[in-house]
């Protein structure tokens, strides 16, 4: 798949679109089968207001009755094929989230997209049930946001460099609702002073965006110094089905040449690391997951009058593989 072709006047519809969210953080967007309005993007996580921490702190106990989760699916064998290795994975089969490999980011100023949920570590918003992580949104007061949800990751835990990453996911329904599996390059830091250290120079993969308001749409993105935001590269994935209603796997495999996109095993989006151009191609070290669910912001739009919360992401495992063989690394 060649580059997707910028789009000309993403600067004026991001404004509108943060006015729509400031004058209305409410307000109410119907979905529609058209090209997103706007282009996927992630603005620099590095901006972060000085609330922004991230924690490995246990989450709060509490004896709060939780909304039942859904039925696991019926169970994906992991794979056995030849040249492939299992080397990570988490089946979420536990009573709690492993803090052996997942740590929280917290905090609610908007995580440089216009969001509006507070992130937390509460079982309120991540926990496990049916053997399943289930990320929770909620729409309450909570220190200066509206909402709250969880964003879980595993920097610093489990990073890896090449392979398969791949997640079975159901995506929570609704206008304003924006869940995703992604990950950045380790040497990410918050409001980093070296350049090195920051977004967009250290990367990002989207293994996986939703928007609620495009119900039928998946994407695929890559973004790095010089195709960031509005000019990440990316692959809008339509389908004939509303993706909320089921559970659909989501990967990539990434190696030296580059990286392809699949969503329930068809590959969609093939991106070769000369596809960058003269611009520099930052997917050669190594990389930490991310998971979460963001309420509101400049891509997904206007949270929807009528959405009901709380409202789940609910994840049945993510899985890493790696190469045995020659083609590895590309060495």
């Amino acid at each position: 798949m060649s580059e997707r072709r910028a789009r000309l006047g993403a600067a004026g519809r991001w404004i509108a679109a943060a006015l729509a969210v400031a004058v209305a953080a409410t307000a109410c967007a119907g979905s529609t089968t058209a090209e997103p309005a706007v282009t996927p993007q992630t603005a620099a996580p590095d901006t972060a207001a000085a609330t922004t921490t991230t924690t490995t702190a246990a989450p709060t106990t509490t004896t709060e009755a939780f909304t039942p989760a859904i039925a696991a699916p019926p169970p994906i064998p992991i794979r056995d094929e030849p040249g492939w290795e299992l080397v990570w994975n988490d089946e979420f089969d536990g009573d709690e989230i492993d803090l052996t490999s997942w740590t929280y980011d917290i905090g609610g100023w908007g995580w440089g997209n216009g969001e509006a949920q507070y992130y937390t570590s509460r079982p309120r918003n991540a926990r496990l049930a049916n053997g399943l992580l289930v990320i929770e949104a909620h729409q309450e007061k909570y220190e200066s946001s509206y909402y709250t949800s969880a964003r879980m990751l595993t920097q610093g835990l489990r990073e890896f460099q090449y392979g398969r990453f791949e997640a079975r996911i159901k995506v929570p329904a609704g206008a304003g609702l924006w869940p995703a599996f992604w990950m950045l390059g380790s040497d990410f830091i918050h409001r980093a002073e070296d350049e090195a250290n920051r977004w967009p120079f250290v990367g990002e993969i989207d293994i996986m965006e939703y928007v609620g308001r495009e119900p039928d749409l998946i994407l695929g993105t890559v973004h790095g110094p010089g195709y960031a935001g509005a000019l990440g590269l990316s692959k809008w994935f339509r389908q004939e089905h509303q993706i909320a209603d089921e559970f659909h796997t989501y990967a990539i495999e990434w190696d030296h040449e580059g990286i392809r996109w699949f969503y329930d095993e068809q590959m969609y989006y093939d991106l070769p690391r000369t596809g960058v151009g003269n611009r520099d191609w930052v997917f050669d070290g190594e990389f930490f997951l991310i998971l979460n669910l963001a309420v509101g912001g400049l891509f997904p739009g206007p949270i929807a009058l009528d959405l009901e919360f709380p409202v789940q992401m609910y994840v049945d495992y993510v899985r890493v593989y790696q190469r045995t063989d020659d083609a590895a690394a590309g060495a």
